[in-house]
């Protein structure tokens, strides 16, 4: 699905669902009061308070990447996946259909294992040597105790209209998620001053976002697609790293691309002479032959304080500053 307009605006609708989104956050609240196993080894949970995309994953291979060398553990729900269960994610035969796109992305750093009880998952990650866990979402899931919460929000949408479900894209409260924060990552400028909802005392972490793979693509026509929770980040990148924008395509976060999808995306790339780009948690959501035909160009994080996640991660660790 798509986020609704107004969770973006004020008005009357948004109004008219509070009703309904006092129940969803005081449910939420029950929820996440609820203990959860502690686990013998750190876990850090990437998480955040809207529904949609805010930047989790791409943390989380950012975070998987710095403790190389720790046995990481990734654990994730899978979201877009039929797999039940603890799954531990094999990259060289598990598709996005089964696993989800997420999984596969960071199965592609290190092990991953998707569960929708994340204790479960901790378990099974635990008793194959995991080190350290690296949640990717799942800050309002209560099954696993965190010992290290990152509050990861998009600069461009923030907390949107401030309002919860169904009245807003919240999933709680921003104070309430703050409160089970040790810090905020604020990826890309604050366009929508977030920064002002946060408690004055949580630290916050900036960086933004530097698309990877665009460097012969400067100047080059080029058709984007992309079904991730904030397209229009990846069609900015691409322009900010010079290459021109011919047409675009969003599709819902986690779309399963049929051959009829692509296909007319191919279509219309080729009408506007341009080159077929889309993300690589779009690319492992496609066949092996049409994701031949399309370029992919990724992304990584780029710290205004390079210094200051590792200290952050020798916090968790234990480690001297």
């Amino acid at each position: 699905m798509r986020a609704p307009e107004f969770w973006q605006r004020g008005g009357l609708l948004p109004c008219l669902l509070t009703p309904a989104a006092a129940v969803y956050a005081a449910v939420t609240a029950r929820r996440v009061a609820r203990p959860g196993w502690r686990a013998p080894v750190p876990v850090i949970c990437c998480g955040n308070a809207t529904a949609g995309g805010a930047g989790k994953t791409t943390l989380a291979l950012e975070l998987g990447a710095r403790l190389a060398g720790r046995r990481v553990g990734f654990l994730t729900r899978g979201h877009g996946g039929r797999v039940h269960g603890v799954h531990r994610v094999d990259p060289s035969c598990d598709t996005a259909a089964l696993v989800g796109d997420e999984a596969l992305l960071l199965a592609a750093c290190a092990p991953t294992w998707v569960a929708a009880d994340r204790a479960a998952g901790a378990r099974a990650a635990v008793a194959a040597g995991a080190g350290v866990l690296v949640m990717d979402d799942g800050l309002q899931n209560p099954s696993l105790a965190k010992d290290f919460s990152i509050l990861v929000i998009d600069g461009g949408t923030g907390f949107g209209n401030g309002r919860v479900i169904p009245a807003g894209p919240l999933r709680e409260p921003v104070a309430a998620a703050a409160a089970r924060c040790a810090a905020a990552v604020l990826i890309g400028a604050d366009r929508s001053h977030a920064r002002e909802a946060l408690p004055p005392g949580l630290p916050v972490l900036c960086a933004r976002l530097q698309q990877q793979g665009t460097v012969d693509l400067a100047g080059l026509r080029v058709f984007a697609f992309a079904g991730i929770g904030i397209p229009d980040k990846f069609f900015a990148g691409l322009r900010s790293a010079g290459a021109v924008l011919a047409g675009t395509e969003s599709f819902p976060d986690h779309h399963p691309y049929t051959e009829a999808d692509i296909n007319g995306v191919l279509a219309r790339a080729a009408a506007a002479e341009a080159l077929p780009v889309t993300t690589p948690k779009d690319a492992v959501r496609l066949s092996p032959g049409l994701r031949a035909r399309i370029r992919v160009a990724g992304v990584r994080l780029v710290w205004d304080n390079p210094a200051a996640l590792d200290m952050v991660l020798n916090q968790v660790l234990g480690l001297p500053a």
